[in-house]
């Protein structure tokens, strides 16, 4: 049986919500080319925004447990959007940064792919690729 975690949304605008997780808040908007008023990142781009944290919580975790010394770390997330309906298609994460030991990185980042909620959430419904840069 699964853990239930929950998130809440309220409309605080005409366009805009206010989406809340264990007391952490972010606004939800569209942007004013989309008759919204630009107070926040859309919901897809929090999704896109979700995947590319929850990695990279877990490549951070990865990286401490196994005493990689890293720095800068960027996990840059790009999705294919699709129109009709509109979807995303393909994420891909690109990992760059500053680290030691190529060879760990490289475990680490398939670690953290394979720990990461969102990443397997979202995979088999659409090509997801991880890549170290």
């Amino acid at each position: 049986m699964g853990v239930p975690i929950k998130a809440s949304i309220r409309q605080v605008s005409a366009t805009a919500s206010e989406a809340s997780a264990r007391g952490h808040k972010s606004l939800v908007d569209r942007p004013e080319a989309k008759g919204g008023s630009n107070q926040g990142p859309m919901g897809g781009e929090l999704m896109l925004m979700g995947i590319g944290g929850c990695f990279m919580s877990n490549l951070l975790a990865a990286a401490q447990a196994r005493s990689l010394a890293v720095a800068d770390l960027v996990v840059e997330v790009t999705a294919m959007l699709e129109i009709d309906p509109p979807r995303f298609s393909e994420i891909a994460l690109a990992v760059s940064g500053n680290y030691d030991d190529a060879d760990t990185m490289r475990e680490i980042v398939t670690v953290a792919e394979n720990g990461c909620i969102a990443v397997n959430t979202v995979r088999g419904a659409l090509k997801l690729t991880v890549t170290l840069a």
